[in-house]
């Protein structure tokens, strides 16, 4: 069974490309790499109550539109603080328009009194595989353990905007600080999608 095309169901121009990235091993093998700018589709309801059923409903929403093998993800930050807030709600903790500076500057308010050991958070992601021709579905999670800090990093990545307050507790900085190789080695995106090449390959001829 051949694997000649996946669909990364994103409009996030900054996971796009994170995602585009993570998959380069299976375009390396032929499968060619698509994205929403080539369809005019409108965005599903993110209503679930975790990551993972939010990357279920849009990978497989994509796939049942499009016919095509579909990967999505869902993800945020998660402050065991703010009993696991915002988690799901990461993206619309303000609501939809929100900035990445309004979110930011949030966030510091609602953490300023918690003391070193309280600043404890996880960047956490669900990446979810459907096709729906062959009815394949794989999904893996992983996180990357930190700290909130004080104040904003100064090199801001646009739409990720709580990177910018977390500090990767494996290295010591910055998550919008690391350099390209540290990014490719802690990432937790990469790293879910690697565990889910590894799972489609046993389905599919390369």
């Amino acid at each position: 069974m051949k694997l000649e095309k996946i669909l990364i169901g994103t409009k996030n121009k900054a996971k796009l490309e994170e995602l585009r990235f993570s998959l380069k091993e299976l375009e390396y093998n032929g499968v060619e790499i698509l994205d929403l700018n080539k369809f005019e589709i409108i965005e599903p309801e993110e209503n679930g109550d975790s990551f993972y059923e939010n990357a279920l409903i849009k990978a497989t929403y994509y796939s049942k539109i499009t016919n095509l093998p579909t990967i999505c993800d869902d993800g945020g930050i998660v402050i065991p603080y703010l009993g696991g807030f915002p988690g799901v709600k990461s993206k619309r903790w303000l609501g939809y328009d929100a900035s990445d500076d309004e979110l930011i500057n949030f966030t510091l308010l609602k953490m300023k009194d918690a003391k070193d050991d309280e600043r404890i958070a996880f960047l956490t992601v669900c990446v979810y595989f459907h096709d729906p021709i062959n009815n394949i579905s794989i999904f893996k999670e992983e996180s990357i353990e930190g700290i909130i800090a004080n104040e904003p990093s100064k090199n801001r990545i646009k739409g990720y905007p709580y990177r910018s307050l977390f500090i990767v507790k494996e290295i010591g900085k910055y998550y919008d600080e690391l350099t390209p190789e540290e990014h490719e080695k802690v990432n937790h995106r990469i790293k879910a999608v690697k565990k889910v090449i590894e799972e489609i390959k046993k389905y599919y001829d390369f």
